[in-house]
């Protein structure tokens, strides 16, 4: 009798172990459907997969307890309103890129990407560990929103040209989609600087609406067939060394979590922020590779001194808003401080003989 009892507790027992284990297999019901908004053409190469690939993770961590809808520019909509469709409640979420913004917060380029700045790993390692991401919070916290690093694109392109770039006087009058402190650069050297929707470019720069167009890189640029308009690929890109895209988050919607589906938001940024940037890296050199061998684009590089006068803009851009904007001023320290750490340190790597 006591073995017929003890094979039966012990029949029990790995029962429900067994059925404990597949129940932990199961998707758990919806307990959070979010909406998220992007700047990006749905589905687009790198830009439009990141929000996508966000959502799967999310997904996949909660074990289905939270599902994120992404939709694209336009959709729901317009591809320059994410921050403030985000800051009323109309969407849980967006994605984009800080330096739409700069208009109205100046220093928000900083954590998008500014001119002759910071390349893609030192400025993750500044938004990490750097402080850069308190700056942000701060920025962004009396708008009801919670930023963080939603994927960087690495370094850019110069942008696609429908005439040769010799002389810094090439940009006098040029007509040119380029955002952020780029464009306020741009403007110094005679340019026409606009921030025209991705969805809109290809056609502005066959028209003739525009002369000249930077989007992101190869990757990106392939897939809009810039090369099809526009004879001349310019290399480097000066306005963005690296650019870091955002995730901005309704704080309210956030704090309605539960602690562990916040974890699982924050984490997810965080892959997906580094898969991106290895996304960009992989395939800008296989685009680059199609663009010129396969397709004849002319890559050429700014001349010297055109970089040197473009350089020297770019300081006077930022010394002027840093006196108008004390936040600005206050991000700049900061950002520039880490900067010539990190510029230190690249000496010490490449010639040791430095710290002696």
């Amino acid at each position: 009798m006591r073995v017929y009892i003890k094979v039966a507790l012990l029949t029990l027992l790995l029962s429900a172990c067994f059925d404990r284990s597949a129940n932990q297999g199961e998707s758990q019901p919806v307990e959070h459907t979010w909406t998220l908004v992007t700047s990006w053409p749905k589905h687009l190469p790198g830009l439009g997969s990141t929000p996508d690939r966000f959502a799967e993770e999310v997904a996949a961590m909660s074990n289905g307890r939270m599902q994120i809808n992404v939709y694209g520019a336009g959709e729901l909509y317009p591809a320059l309103e994410v921050f403030s469709v985000v800051s009323e409640g109309k969407a849980e979420m967006g994605h984009s890129a800080a330096y739409y913004w700069q208009e109205q917060f100046p220093a928000a380029a900083f954590f998008s990407s500014v001119p002759f700045g910071m390349q893609a790993k030192e400025l993750n390692a500044w938004l990490y560990l750097g402080g850069g991401i308190e700056l942000w919070r701060e920025l962004y916290a009396p708008h009801n929103l919670i930023p963080f690093p939603g994927g960087n694109t690495d370094a850019q392109m110069g942008g696609w040209y429908n005439k040769k770039i010799s002389t810094i006087a090439d940009f006098k009058d040029l007509k040119m989609r380029l955002p952020g402190l780029g464009g306020r650069v741009l403007e110094l050297a005679g340019g026409q600087p606009t921030n025209l929707p991705a969805g809109q470019l290809y056609t502005a720069l066959q028209s003739g609406e525009l002369d000249a167009v930077e989007w992101v890189g190869p990757y990106n640029d392939l897939a809009f067939g810039f090369h099809k308009v526009a004879p001349y690929y310019y290399y480097p890109g000066w306005h963005e060394p690296s650019t870091t895209l955002e995730f901005v988050i309704n704080q309210d919607a956030f704090a309605a979590l539960p602690a562990d589906l916040q974890r699982i938001v924050e984490n997810a940024t965080k892959v997906v922020n580094q898969e991106t940037l290895n996304e960009y890296v992989v395939y800008n050199i296989e685009a680059l590779n199609v663009l010129a061998n396969e397709h004849g684009v002319e890559v050429l590089a700014y001349p010297d001194d055109v970089l040197a006068s473009l350089k020297s803009f770019s300081v006077e851009v930022i010394q002027e808003l840093a006196q108008q904007d004390r936040f600005f001023e206050k991000v700049l320290s900061s950002y520039q401080r880490f900067q010539f750490g990190v510029l230190k340190y690249n000496q010490v790597k490449l010639d040791p003989t430095t710290l002696e």
